[in-house]
């Protein structure tokens, strides 16, 4: 297994990346690499500098580096040779088996799209989040921010997807799907939620359970939440910031610390044609070295595949 992970991305790159990466060598098994995409003779050094001379780290070159504020389709297309661009690369050829990047969220959305390919029978992908649970599980939610704005059909596509994906990758038997809504009833909120929620219904593909309110959020009533990329973004940060709020009144609990964005690093792209993992964009090392223990979940799991089954 080969974990691409690009070292130019992110708020604290390279360093917090480099570092993150050297402390998930440690632990990882003798089969899985990690190849570290970015400006080689930066790289290097920093590898010297944490003491790494192991055989598990790899660096392909990639010279050009798209920062977090450039537009994502015109910096891919003037910097090909950018750790992004060049990562994507390695992914489509089958190089690596996943690729991670903290960087520039837009540039991972759109060079998955162009690279790797978004799945026949979806209109775009989403990003999916994982929402700590009571039980001490996670249900998946998605979208938490590709598509902002959403049709009923998007929706209904996104409950099939989310529902694969939570089967496999965490390994529950006919998830429970449910639409992120104001109310329980079928005809509460917007016509968006209305419409989509006569599609997961009447849809055989997915187990639909109805709608869940914000106060079901960790409550264990559902592995798969379905929402826009705006509503899930809002939520998602919210949580997190329960996690800060808790840091700052002293607050020690198992179940806020998984509100902690380092716990799992990283975000999976669900509905293209491989494995994607976007971090965020202040990404501290322990979150990267967190994101690859998930991404080797997720390329274990090869849920995409099993989506492409599932939409042809």
């Amino acid at each position: 297994m080969k974990i691409g992970v690009d070292a130019m991305g992110g708020d604290f790159a390279p360093q917090a990346i480099v570092e993150g990466v050297v402390a998930a060598a440690q632990n990882l098994p003798a089969d899985v690499q990690i190849v570290l995409v970015g400006k080689q003779d930066i790289v290097s050094a920093l590898l010297r500098q944490c003491g790494y001379d192991g055989a598990q780290i790899e660096i392909v070159a990639a010279d050009e580096t798209i920062e977090m504020g450039e537009h994502p389709a015109l910096a891919l297309k003037q910097k090909p040779n950018s750790s992004i661009g060049v990562g994507f690369g390695l992914l489509k050829t089958n190089a690596i088996d996943i690729f991670c990047s903290a960087g520039n969220t837009g540039a991972m959305l759109v060079g998955a799209m162009f690279s790797i390919k978004t799945l026949a029978g979806l209109p775009r992908p989403a990003i999916a989040g994982f929402v700590p649970q009571k039980s001490g599980g996670y249900a998946v939610m998605l979208d938490i921010g590709a598509n902002a704005d959403c049709k009923p059909e998007m929706l209904e596509r996104f409950g099939i997807i989310g529902s694969i994906f939570a089967q496999h990758t965490f390994n529950i038997e006919n998830p429970r799907v449910a639409l992120m809504n104001i109310g329980e009833e079928e005809q509460k909120g917007t016509i968006l939620a209305q419409e989509t929620y006569k599609l997961l219904q009447a849809n055989p593909q997915i187990n639909f359970v109805g709608n869940i309110e914000g106060k079901d959020f960790f409550d264990d009533k559902t592995d798969v939440i379905v929402t826009d990329g705006f509503t899930g973004n809002a939520m998602f940060k919210l949580a997190e910031s329960f996690y800060n709020l808790a840091t700052y009144r002293g607050i020690k609990d198992e179940l806020i610390d998984k509100m902690n964005y380092e716990a799992v690093g990283g975000t999976p792209l669900v509905g293209v044609n491989g494995n994607v993992m976007i971090a965020h964009g202040m990404s501290s090392a322990l979150a990267i070295e967190n994101m690859i223990e998930w991404a080797r979940k997720q390329v274990a799991a090869q849920a995409y595949i099993q989506i492409a089954k599932a939409l042809a």
